[in-house]
């Protein structure tokens, strides 16, 4: 039996571990700057937990869990996580946070599962970074979220298009979802089975329909149905974008395809990605806290897909390779054991350095450094080593020069801030 990896899941190597990674530092650094802390959930949880979170008629719950019984007394019946926001809830409550403290800006990174029909940028494996913030109901933090997205897009340097609706809350949406059924009824030959099912359990997602977009043009708009509550919380979080140079398009179409959320929805698409150009998701979800036996605090959050992102930096052609600095060419055991103390001193002065192999020959190493893609090569050999000095070879010019063991540190110093620059 041949063993390789299973459908729908994927190895990450070089520089594509490098591209997920690099989108994780960004968001990081820019979580730091809002202010906001990290927390670490598992990546197992009950069923239970996305039942009553996402709703037993999601596709998540019906159609994309990972689950199995556990073989503990109870028999818990346990899933892969397919999301973040549940957990975050559950570890929010269970902290006893929402009624001490119930204010908290936090954010989880991580894999996520979910069987669904594999394709690019959308695997069964993947991964997701997001926020979460509870205790904030007002409009203000719907913007700062959606300008925080902003900022790490445009760090990225990511070509990007920010889409928002509002889907109103409790109190006026259930005039929305029956104009939808009706509507639905309507339409009912133009639909696909999915909908079908949908119609009476969940209206909202009939505007995702699969069979032909175009059928969902004369569907009822969320905006036509809101009260004046969502309505001035709409206009302020258009305000407040507007008013710091935000880009955005209102698009009452999109929804969410989750039961929790309520009023702001939103959706930011990057360029070059085709059909899952989707890279972060969210909205606000008021109710769901409490929904899950907690306070009656407000939420909002979102997640970006980090696989989709990186796929998005290299549709870019922002993301360049990481190459060392320089490759260490020691000739002989004595040059060797030299050569490892130099490495040392090399990397305390911030070069990036890899050491090659003291067995082959030059010609060979040479080869080597050049398609690793290091700039330098560092050469020692028995003469290098009597006389206390090194050979430093530009490999993109072709240039050699003679440097003193004791004037290393420096040159490696001024080789590090040219690559700075």
């Amino acid at each position: 039996m041949e063993l390789t990896r299973l459908r729908g899941f994927r190895d990450l190597i070089g520089a594509d571990a490098r591209a997920m990674s690099l989108v994780e530092e960004r968001a990081r650094a820019i979580f730091d700057r809002y202010s906001i802390k990290e927390i670490r959930i598992p990546v197992l949880e009950r069923t239970q937990l996305y039942q009553r979170s996402s709703g037993e008629t999601s596709d998540i719950v019906e159609k994309q869990m990972y689950t199995f019984t556990d073989r503990d007394e109870g028999e818990t019946v346990v899933a892969l996580r397919p999301e973040g926001t549940p957990g975050v809830v559950r570890a929010y409550i269970e902290a006893g946070l929402d009624r001490t403290d119930p204010e908290q800006r936090l954010f989880y990174s991580g894999p996520m599962f979910r069987r669904e029909r594999p394709q690019k940028g959308r695997y069964r494996q993947f991964y997701q970074f997001g926020v979460e913030i509870f205790g904030r109901p007002d409009a203000a933090c719907d913007a700062e979220l959606l300008i925080m997205i902003e900022e790490f897009c445009r760090d990225l340097k990511v070509p990007f298009t920010m889409e928002i609706n509002s889907i109103g809350d409790q109190k006026c949406r259930p005039a929305f979802r029956e104009a939808l059924v009706k509507w639905g009824r309507a339409h009912w030959d133009e639909l696909d089975d999915d909908c079908h099912n949908r119609i009476d359990r969940n209206p909202l997602r009939l505007l995702d329909c699969k069979k032909d977009a175009k059928v969902t043009e004369s569907a009822p708009n969320s905006l036509d149905y809101l009260c004046d509550e969502c309505r001035a919380h709409f206009d302020t979080v258009k305000e407040l974008l507007t008013g710091v140079g935000i880009h955005f398009v209102v698009n009452p179409r999109m929804v969410r395809g989750l039961d929790y959320y309520t009023r702001t929805a939103f959706e930011v698409m990057a360029g070059g990605l085709g059909a899952q150009s989707t890279v972060v998701a969210g909205g606000r979800y008021d109710g769901l806290v409490e929904t899950m036996g907690g306070a009656a605090v407000a939420g909002i959050g979102f997640a970006i897909g980090i696989d989709r992102m990186a796929l998005a930096l290299e549709a870019a052609g922002v993301l360049s390779a990481v190459a060392p600095d320089a490759a260490i060419i020691a000739m002989g055991p004595a040059a060797m054991r030299r050569a490892t103390l130099l490495a040392r001193v090399l990397r305390a002065n911030k070069m990036n350095v890899e050491m090659l192999s003291p067995e082959r020959k030059m010609k060979t190493l040479l080869a080597r450094a050049s398609k690793i893609g290091a700039r330098y090569a560092v050469i020692i050999g028995d003469d290098e080593l009597a006389r206390g000095v090194v050979q430093l070879r530009n490999l993109k010019e072709s240039t050699q020069s003679e440097v003193q063991e004791v004037q290393l540190g420096e040159a490696a110093r001024a080789i590090a801030e040219s690559r700075t620059k």
